[in-house]
């Protein structure tokens, strides 16, 4: 008679699980999640204007939209496990530095996706997600015509002195950051805006005298 019971209780708890999360829900519910994820990461690689671009973090702006999605889904309509929830992420600590800040506005639009995908409020997702597309690319279009600032360090001999300079004068943003006087030669370093990433370091390295030329991106444009 026990066992019976029993049985009874446990189909009827998976009777109960099933109904409010059945799989097609939960497969359309990661599908449109990894959609949306995927949208989100090409905006971010095709808005990206920084030093090095992370293709890890790319592929976590999915999984964050995945992984969200589910927990939504399984917590919106029991008050118990939300609380409990919510009291298990507040004891969790994220270690993980996030350099740009632009990149934690990804991951809370990344995560808001995954919310409102959760709450199978597919539409509005849909609509939120082509409303910021379109907002990050057309800044990102209007930032690529700003001037980029980048450190130029070169190392030259002093009989090369006047060409250099006349050569650094032609830049039309500029400003000396350091110039160290050897016996080997000369290290200068300046601050130059360049609208685009034309190759002046071949054509600094043309000049006789010149030892080594390098461009380095400041942090402002990566945003920090």
């Amino acid at each position: 008679m026990k066992s019976i019971i029993n049985d009874a209780s446990v189909t009827e708890w998976f009777s109960l699980q099933m109904a409010n999360l059945t799989p097609m829900k939960m497969v359309l519910a990661l599908a449109m999640g990894f959609l949306v994820g995927l949208i989100i990461a090409l905006v971010y690689r095709k808005a990206f204007r920084g030093v090095l671009y992370s293709p890890s973090f790319a592929t976590t702006l999915i999984m964050l939209c995945m992984i969200t999605t589910p927990v939504v889904m399984a917590i919106k309509s029991n008050v118990a496990l939300s609380m409990g929830m919510v009291g298990a992420l507040s004891i969790v600590r994220f270690r993980t530095a996030v350099k740009d800040p632009l990149d934690t506005a990804y991951m809370f639009w990344s995560l808001t996706m995954g919310i409102l995908l959760g709450a199978e409020l597919y539409t509005i997702a849909l609509v939120v997600v082509a409303g910021i597309s379109v907002a990050m690319l057309l800044l990102s279009f209007f930032r690529l015509r700003s001037p980029n600032t980048f450190l130029l360090v070169t190392h030259y001999d002093a009989a090369a002195e006047d060409e250099v300079m006349a050569f650094i004068k032609r830049i039309k943003v500029q400003r000396l950051r350091s110039k160290t006087v050897t016996p080997g030669g000369i290290e200068l370093t300046v601050e130059v805006q360049l609208r685009e990433r034309f190759d002046i370091v071949n054509k600094l390295l043309d000049t006789e005298g010149v030892h080594n030329a390098t461009l380095i991106a400041c942090q402002s444009e990566a945003g920090n």
